[in-house]
């Protein structure tokens, strides 16, 4: 089993480096005793970087994905570098931060994009995916250009006036009993979660997930809009693109 370091916090997904003990080693990949890196999943890519033994070459961490309880790095590098790796050996891991802090502005960005439009035009946000520097958010029914231009004011107006970002757990049974109101996605929670992760833009927007987010509006920066894409049954998808570069990093 892997310990996902990044969920109990904000602060967790600003972790850079961090030490962790090796658990296993299937074929081209490292299991740990618990990460920071970010497997695939959500509609989030995973996060990339690098585990190093002390004193060694770095591998590449060229993909990240989850495999029942175990989060898989599928490393990349020296073959005999690979073959010093043992299981109960400590690495370091090093997060690609321009990446992980582009996928946490676009994820809490999303969520913002996801809230405004359903609170402008009634519509949900059947999924979401991100990808480069951009996100795509698919709706269940059909949107005009008009009516998505309140949204970006909104969505600028939140940037301009940061927000502050949180995260809290409620047990699945209190959340199943008094979900969100007016919750702007339509993607069901898996029966095993318990407790709910739940994502807090405040005064903004409340949303089970599981992904890595900023600690305010701020930190999103410009966004430009892209074309609304017709898609079949009649449903939309809105796409927005960040800006590049993005605002200061901050400090983690």
């Amino acid at each position: 089993m892997t310990e996902l370091a990044y969920l109990p916090d904000l602060p967790s997904a600003y972790v850079r480096v961090f030490r962790a003990r090796v658990t296993a080693l299937p074929p081209g990949a490292v299991v740990l005793d618990r990460t920071y890196f970010y497997p695939t999943g959500g509609g989030q890519p995973c996060d990339r970087g690098t585990l190093r033994l002390e004193g060694g070459r770095p591998l590449e961490v060229a993909e990240v994905v989850k495999s029942g309880p175990a989060v898989l790095h599928r490393v990349r590098g020296d073959p005999a570098v690979v073959r010093a790796l043992a299981v109960g050996a400590e690495l370091e891991g090093t997060i690609d931060w321009e990446r992980r802090h582009r996928h946490m502005r676009l994820h809490t960005a999303q969520h913002l994009v996801s809230a405004r439009i359903f609170a402008r035009t009634g519509l949900r946000t059947r999924r979401a995916n991100l990808a480069g520097a951009g996100a795509t958010v698919d709706l269940e029914g059909p949107v005009t250009a008009d009516a998505i231009a309140p949204v970006a004011d909104d969505v600028r107006d939140v940037v301009a006036h940061p927000r502050p970002v949180a995260i809290r757990f409620v047990p699945r049974a209190e959340w199943d009993a008094h979900p969100a109101a007016g919750r702007s996605g339509l993607v069901p929670l898996p029966p095993q979660v318990d407790p709910v992760r739940v994502v807090e833009i405040d005064a903004a927007d409340v949303c089970p997930c599981g992904g890595t987010h900023v600690r305010s509006t701020g930190e999103i920066g410009e966004a430009e809009w892209l074309p609304i894409v017709p898609l079949s049954g009649g449903q939309s998808r809105v796409a927005f693109r960040l800006r590049t570069p993005g605002p200061p990093t901050p400090s983690g």
